[in-house]
């Protein structure tokens, strides 16, 4: 019989990837296996990297809802994403079946990846910001690390750890420091002490005066976000609209704000000197900051020291024109800022109508100045100039009874607006400029500086004032620190940064002096402006250079009347040996042209660089008319003329070249010859030093100079001009037969080996009268 045999199927192996899946549902279900005590300790560096991160960021960009309530805001977001992408990483680490500590791991990641993040949307290059987290990264993860070992008792590693970690920072600050550093120019009381110049016969303008004064608000009435605009504003505004500035305004600012550009508030704060008046009236107008951090009350210390001194001082309210992360800027800000300012004259010239208001018959309509920083001290000079921009607004009308006289500017920007720029004609201009200006970097006030002009017959006046240490942010008490916000402006350098108690002393000495000069004639003060050594008693110590030109001056060369060389308004360039020259504009630091033209000198070398045989001179001979002048006029007292220093200069690749032999300041000698060629001539340093331009290096490393906020801090300098003002009586006490009146030829000599100036503004100034100020 048959046996019938059954066969069993054979056992089917399991398909690749159900063995795949198991093999990574295991390493998933271990993910944490290698996280030891130690390194569930050392997880606290990544965290605390992460935690600080978030909080610097939204210091940055903050909400509006306090300081404290930022923070928490900034802990908690900064907890839940390390918590997420740090657990996320570490399932995705796990799956490599690399045998490390995953979630320390992940967490370093984590951090890493939000801090580059951050710093690369705060303006700095992919790049560098890369690399910056890399180094936050590791470091704090070793602390962590140290952390980690002390709480498992190896005190030994953990401690020679932290000890590492503690005394690095000391040791980097300490080689960083023994770098080298640009050579710094001679500070105010350093040059004063030469003798050159006398000082201003008259009080500190920076102290108090002799008025007692109250404060007060005007406002809306029904502010959302500060109470002195609403509830306790003494006098309440109209709003206006602005929907013709601003066609645009997100959702979230009326929500923060209240209001929309239907209905801007008219908000200030002011300090009014008692008595019977009228006062001068002096706007002030901040400029662009964070929306959320309000800005106007960081000009109280000038509001209480001009009230003090018979000035009604006003500071204005436009933080609702600012910039906010949220909710953005508005459109047409400039116009709109400017606008704002005329409808604020508009207002006080309503409040000054109405009796029992402060400000009944207390206005002197005549006697108005504008002040304004940052974006304001551009607004300031457009409302001066306000028909260029508003001729066909109402507003342009309501505003004619107020005279505006003069107008400063703290740091301002210079921006075309609507393709066009503030032009003052007899309106005095101050610019206030810091050579470490980590914002407005470059000295935009002296392109405005250039753009004002006056006559013979008014007492208007221009001075520009460019001071070695001062920063932007320290102009005004609630701007903090850091002209960056924050995280870019924890790599601004601040080690030479000056105090910015002292800053504001320049500023109270330049602003007093300045509108007690033109709105109270006191022009015992105007020799300030025209040589800043003449107020080192008042001046903090640092470097300065000034600028300084009036109605009073006969010009020979300004560069500015056409393109052809060699052609100067007073007359013809007559000798140029031994050295190069060319008409050409200023630079600011982005090698920008500057809107003014000056003759660049450089002394000649020969093929092999050694200098020329020939002397270095550049002649100009003066025009007939020019000559006929100075014999007609008994008021023409000396020569003047703007000179900036080039010596510093790179190379044309950008790099440093090899200092003249005269070091960072050039020789120079300034000749005059009358038409019996009897000559007189003297050097330029027995009347002031010429300083070496500041060098300036903003950020932290010099590696970081070009890598943050679009590379604009790549050069060190910008052409900056130094008035320079020399008395025919010098010239007379060299060569007494020299005859002032018949002068022919002026002629500039460069002695010092490849020496390289800028000349300017060469004129010749007369006489003023001590009680007008016209010549």
């Amino acid at each position: 019989m048959g046996i019938g045999l059954e066969y069993a199927p054979a056992p089917q192996r399991p398909r690749l990837h159900r063995r795949v899946l198991r093999e990574l549902g295991r390493r998933i279900l271990e993910t944490y296996r290698y996280d030891t005590a130690l390194w569930r300790t050392a997880l606290s560096g990544p965290w605390i990297l992460c935690i600080l991160a978030f909080t610097i960021a939204v210091m940055g960009i903050p909400t509006g809802l306090g300081s404290a309530a930022d923070i928490m805001l900034a802990a908690g977001a900064g907890t839940l994403v390390m918590a997420l992408a740090s657990n996320l990483l570490a399932v995705l680490l796990s799956l490599t079946g690399l045998r490390l500590p995953h979630l320390f791991a992940g967490s370093l990641l984590s951090a890493y990846a939000a801090v580059m993040l951050i710093l690369y949307f705060a303006d700095l290059e992919l790049g560098a910001a890369a690399v910056i987290a890399c180094i936050a990264a590791w470091a704090c993860g070793l602390v962590g690390l140290a952390a980690g070992l002390l709480r498992t008792r190896r005190m030994l590693t953990g401690g020679l750890l932290a000890a590492v970690l503690l005394l690095s920072p000391f040791a980097l600050a300490y080689g960083y420091g023994k770098g080298s550093s640009p050579e710094a120019a001679p500070s105010v009381n350093t040059l004063a002490a030469d003798g050159q110049a006398l000082p201003v016969i008259a009080a500190d303008p920076a102290q108090p005066g002799d008025y007692t004064f109250r404060s007060f608000t005007y406002g809306s009435g029904k502010d959302l976000q500060r109470k002195e605009y609403g509830k306790d504003a003494l006098l309440v505004s109209a709003s206006v609209d602005a929907t013709g500035y601003i066609p645009s305004w997100p959702a979230l600012r009326t929500l923060f704000w209240g209001f929309d550009p239907a209905s801007l508030p008219l908000n200030a704060r002011v300090w009014m000197p008692d008595g019977d008046g009228p006062y001068p009236l002096v706007l002030m107008v901040h400029g662009n900051h964070m929306m959320e951090d309000f800005s106007e009350g960081g000009y109280a210390y000038l509001g209480e020291l001009l009230a003090s001194r018979g000035f009604i001082a006003v500071t204005l309210d436009e933080n609702f024109l600012n910039y906010s992360a949220w909710s953005g800027i508005p459109d047409n800000d400039f116009k709109a800022r400017t606008w704002m300012i005329l409808k604020h004259l508009q207002q006080i010239a309503s409040f000054a109508g109405q009796p029992g208001t402060p400000f009944y018959q207390k206005v002197d309509y005549d006697s108005v100045a504008l002040l304004g920083h940052s974006r304001g001290g551009q607004a300031v000079a457009m409302a001066a100039d306000a028909s260029r921009w508003f001729g066909s607004d109402p507003v342009l009308n309501a505003t004619q009874q107020f005279h505006i006289t003069s107008v400063i500017a703290l740091a301002p920007t210079d921006k075309m607006i609507d393709s066009k720029q503030a032009r003052l004609t007899a309106v005095s201009y101050l610019t206030l400029q810091g050579a470490r200006d980590g914002d407005v970097h470059d000295f935009y006030g002296d392109r405005q500086y250039m753009r004002s002009s006056y006559t013979g017959n008014t007492p208007g006046f221009k001075s520009s004032l460019y001071i070695a240490d001062a920063n932007h942010s320290q102009f005004n008490t609630d701007w903090g620190l850091y002209d960056q916000t924050l995280p870019t402006g924890l790599f601004l350098k601040r080690s030479r940064i000056m105090d910015g108690e002292e800053q504001r002393q320049i500023a109270k000495v330049y602003v007093s002096a300045f509108l007690e000069t033109t709105l109270h004639g006191r022009t015992e003060y105007r020799q300030l402006f025209r040589d800043y050594r003449s107020g080192a008693g008042w001046l903090p110590d640092t470097a300065y250079y000034s600028r300084f030109q009036s109605g009073a001056y006969i010009t020979v060369a300004d560069y500015d009347e056409d393109r052809r060389r060699g052609a100067v308004q007073g007359g013809t360039v007559s000798t140029t040996t031994g050295l190069q020259w060319s008409e050409e504009a200023a630079k600011d630091r982005e090698r920008n042209n500057k809107p003014s033209y000056g003759v660049l000198l450089e002394r000649s070398t020969s093929a092999d660089q050694e200098p020329v045989e020939a002397e270095a001179a550049y002649s100009i001979r003066l025009n007939d008319s020019l000559t006929r002048t100075l014999a007609e006029s008994a008021a023409v007292e000396g020569l003047t003329f703007s000179l900036a220093n080039h010596n510093s200069d790179p190379n044309e690749d950008g790099d440093a070249k090899p200092l003249p032999e005269s070091g960072l300041s050039p020789e120079v000698e300034v000749e005059l010859t009358d038409s019996n060629d009897t000559a007189a001539r003297i050097p330029l340093d027995e009347v002031m030093d010429i300083l070496p331009l500041p060098q300036t290096e903003f950020t932290v490393s010099p590696w970081l100079e070009e890598r943050i906020s679009d590379g604009k801090f790549g050069n060190l300098s910008e052409a900056v001009y130094q008035t320079y003002k020399l008395p025919f009586e010098l010239f007379l006490e060299e060569e007494p037969a020299l005859d002032p009146d018949r002068l022919t030829d002026i002629t500039f000599y460069l002695q010092g080996t490849e020496d390289k100036i800028m000349l300017d503004d060469i004129c010749f100034y007369e006489r003023e009268d001590p009680l007008t100020g016209v010549h």
